[in-house]
């Protein structure tokens, strides 16, 4: 994919590969949740917005889209605190997904 390919595709000259239409948009900057569709080419995000041409179109249906953070050295044996409630801890805070050892996992499980 050529960077001319991507911004055809923002500015809706070319239909994007994927469409993800009728979502609900956390905006983590606004704190606002916006109804819009998300416009892909080739893996990457090309915009947000009024975008009705696709290849390939899924129907959110409402449902939420929001960007996550991963956090890439944790110890959850350390928070002494289950999986599921270090989860409920820090899903609110914008983080999606962990990489940490699996022994830690048993061992507070």
């Amino acid at each position: 994919m050529s960077l001319e390919e991507l911004i055809a595709v923002a500015r809706g000259d070319t239909p994007a590969d994927l469409l993800l239409a009728n979502a609900k948009i956390v905006n983590t900057f606004t704190a606002e949740i916006e109804d819009s569709n998300v416009a892909i080419c080739q893996g990457y995000i090309a915009g947000i917005g009024e975008y009705h041409q696709a290849r390939q179109v899924i129907d959110l249906e409402g449902r939420y889209l929001a960007p996550g953070l991963i956090n890439g050295h944790v110890h959850i044996e350390s928070s002494l605190l289950h999986p599921a409630e270090y989860a409920k801890a820090v899903v609110p805070r914008g983080v999606s997904s962990v990489v940490t050892d699996l022994h830690e996992i048993a061992n507070v499980t």
